[in-house]
């Protein structure tokens, strides 16, 4: 049940990332900026996100390191219903694996967006 909410808390932490920085730095760089004007002035609770984008990375970060630990560490045998038997306990499993992987995906897109994209183009400009 833990790796499990870790998972999910992951997949949105990571979302969250996506969401406010590397989306309108992807949207600014096809030449969309009236999108990001758009969505900033319709949601504005994106601009405190985007002030505070350090501690939204960090704190994504460290959930997904850490359910990577919880998902992949040899750990003690896990109380399964005895209904679903160990097919449910492997299903969920692999659920919890393919939720994470998703999430790691997603922030490494947002790391790249938020804090790679402009200092590499920046060398390619010049």
């Amino acid at each position: 049940m833990q790796a499990k909410i870790l998972s999910v808390l992951a997949l949105f932490t990571s979302t969250g990332t996506l969401i406010c920085c590397a989306l309108p730095a992807l949207l600014v760089g096809l030449g969309m900026a009236a999108v990001v004007v758009s969505a900033v002035s319709s949601f504005p609770w994106l601009i405190p996100l985007t002030r505070h984008k350090a501690w939204l990375f960090l704190g994504s970060g460290v959930m997904i390191a850490l359910n990577f630990y919880l998902a992949y560490h040899p750990k003690r045998q896990l109380a399964c219903d005895q209904n679903a038997g160990a097919s449910g306990c492997e299903t969920a499993s692999q659920w919890n694996r393919i939720v994470l992987w998703l999430s790691a995906a997603i922030y490494a897109v947002g790391v790249f967006m938020a804090y790679l994209a402009l200092p590499i183009l920046k060398g390619l400009e010049g």
